[in-house]
Parts: structure tokens; C-alpha cells; sequence
């Protein structure tokens, strides 16, 4: 497995920090048209053999020290592909994973997605809300004395793993293989990885802003919250490596709300639509829940805005 680790290049010392190689990395850029704008798509879905996308690259860190025959829990929502990530990559590991889920508005894609989590996981349940899932994801770790693994992986030790894609995006950079970017555009629903990426850029020195757009409930999905990742990871990177750590500055991260669509799990047709056009001009295939709504936004920003737009592409569609 090929990895290529531009963080410990950057602080060295952060390659003692457990990790389970999981990625073969870095995934790929490529340039496509679609409306007559050029959008450059970062194709993360890409960095695994087995269930690749931005889950992946945190449990690389979140997974460390996994043992054959351990149990680990979960939650997420009914499609989450943060579940169905851990189940596979734990299994992967000789481990085993409990899921637990909470019901949302479905789609074909999430449909999809939650069929392959029922025959992952070892125990899967779907309760009728998040706080009710919640508190039997906690109850199953103190019952069973398992390892519980954070929704969406966005914890400062999984958000490393954004913020070495962020280096990997520079180094591929001063490659040649793309220009810089204006802004690169993400979903943004746990946060870790749009705080990962936004720290990341600044550690690279690269002046591009992150674009982050909603598609789970504000509650989760706010500046708040990103902020809190962004310094906690800082924090963290100091902490270990001694070193000073960039801030973030405000103008390069910002947060689109109008794809949204009122729901987590909703169909946007307009999503729906640029997601078509993607796919009748590439092999790339977008789920309706993340990459469909953050691809709408980055075509709109490719045909409008001044600059090179690069839509990060979470998911992996080889999955539908």
C-alpha cells in the first residue's frame, strides 16, 4: 500500500502518532467541464481499495491499535457512510462493529448505502431519532466496554488526517498537476474535514479558502463548530510537535446554506441535475446526501467566480 505522508514533512515529529494505514494515497486530481466551467475535482473516493472517501482517511488514526477480535461502536444516521467506513476498514482489522443509526429522509444513494451497513455490521439498529441513538451508542460502550469511535470521525486526532490532505493538495500543486485554487468546495456535515482542510491550507501557506456546504442540520453544521475543530487540532499539533501552528484567517472559510435543502438526507433536484452533468462527462458518480449539494455550489462558483474552483469529492461511488 502506497502512502505518501506530506504532514510528517511538515512536523516530523507527528509520525509517532498511532496510525493504521488504510489509504493508498494521494488521490487524484482531475479536470472536468460541465456547463461550460472548469471545475477541478479532487477524487478522495479514490484514496481506498475497500470503501474509500473522506471517512476513511480519519479512521486511519481513530482505528490505530485495533486488535483482532475487538468490538467497536458507532453512530451515525440511517446512510451514513461514516458507519459504513468503520465497519468495513475495522473488518479489514479482524474487528467488529456495532452500528448505530437514527432515521432521516432517505435517498437511492442512502439507500444504498444503509443496505451495505446491515451487512457490515455485526449488531445494527436504527432508532427513530439521533438523541435516542446516542444515548444507546454510549450505553452499548459502558455495557460492553468497547471502543467508541466519534460520529463522523471528527475529533482533533481524525481531523489530522484532513490536514494531511491539505499538504497532499499542495504538494500535487507545486507538481503542476493543478493550479492554485481560489477555494476548494466540500460538504460540510461533522466538520472534521472542512477543519481539517482549512488548517491544513494555512499550514501550507496557500491562500485558498474553503467552501463549506451544509448538508446536515445547523446545529452541527456552523462556523462554531468548525472553529472549535480547527483550534483543538492546532492545539494538538502544538502540543506534540512544540511547534507554532497558523491560524486560520476568516475570510478564507465560509459556509453555503442555500443546497441544503431543509433536511439531511433530502434531494436537491438542482444537485441532482449538476450531479447528471458531472456524470455525462466523467466516470464520477455523486451521492444526493454529500457530494451532489457541494458539487451544485462548486459549479456555480466555477461558472461565476474569479479563479480555479476544486470540488473535493468525498464519496466513494463505487459503492452505488
Amino acid at each position: 500500500m502506497q502512502q505518501q505522508t506530506p504532514l510528517y514533512d511538515a512536523y516530523p515529529s507527528l509520525s509517532a502518532v498511532p496510525r493504521v494505514l488504510l489509504c493508498t494515497l494521494p488521490s487524484p486530481v482531475q479536470l472536468a467541464t460541465v456547463s461550460g466551467a472548469d471545475v477541478w475535482i479532487k477524487r478522495d473516493g479514490l484514496n481506498s481499495e475497500f470503501c474509500g472517501g473522506n471517512k476513511t482517511r480519519a479512521l486511519e488514526f481513530l482505528l490505530a491499535g485495533v486488535e483482532p477480535g475487538d468490538t467497536l461502536v458507532t453512530a451515525g444516521g440511517e446512510g451514513s457512510t461514516h458507519v459504513l467506513a468503520t465497519a468495513v476498514h475495522a473488518r479489514r482489522l479482524g474487528a467488529r462493529v456495532i452500528g448505530v443509526r437514527w432515521r432521516h429522509e432517505m435517498n437511492p444513494s442512502a439507500q444504498r448505502i444503509a443496505e451495505r451497513i446491515a451487512d457490515e455490521c455485526v449488531v445494527s439498529r436504527v432508532y427513530s431519532n439521533a438523541l435516542i441513538a446516542l444515548a444507546r451508542a454510549h450505553f452499548v460502550r459502558l455495557m460492553q466496554r468497547c471502543r467508541y469511535i466519534p460520529i463522523g470521525g471528527s475529533t482533533p486526532l481524525g481531523v489530522l488526517a484532513h490536514v494531511n490532505a491539505a499538504l497532499e493538495l499542495a504538494a500535487q500543486i507545486r507538481a503542476g498537476e493543478l493550479p492554485i485554487p481560489a477555494r476548494v468546495v466540500v460538504p460540510l456535515g461533522s466538520g472534521g474535514t472542512v477543519a481539517g482542510l482549512s488548517l491544513g491550507f494555512a499550514i501550507a501557506g496557500i491562500e485558498t479558502a474553503t467552501i463549506a456546504v451544509q448538508v446536515t442540520p445547523a446545529i452541527v453544521a456552523n462556523h462554531f463548530r468548525v472553529r472549535q475543530l480547527i483550534s483543538a487540532t492546532a492545539r494538538l499539533i502544538a502540543r506534540l510537535t512544540g511547534e507554532r501552528v497558523p491560524s486560520v484567517p476568516t475570510r478564507l472559510l465560509g459556509i453555503v446554506r442555500d443546497a441544503y435543502g431543509g433536511a439531511y438526507g433530502r434531494v436537491v433536484p438542482a444537485a441532482t441535475s449538476a450531479a447528471r452533468e458531472l456524470a455525462e462527462v466523467s466516470d464520477i458518480r455523486l451521492d444526493d446526501t454529500y457530494s451532489a449539494k457541494a458539487f451544485l455550489v462548486a459549479r456555480e462558483l466555477a461558472r461565476h467566480a474569479e479563479g480555479p474552483t476544486v470540488f473535493w469529492d468525498t464519496f466513494d461511488s463505487r459503492l452505488l
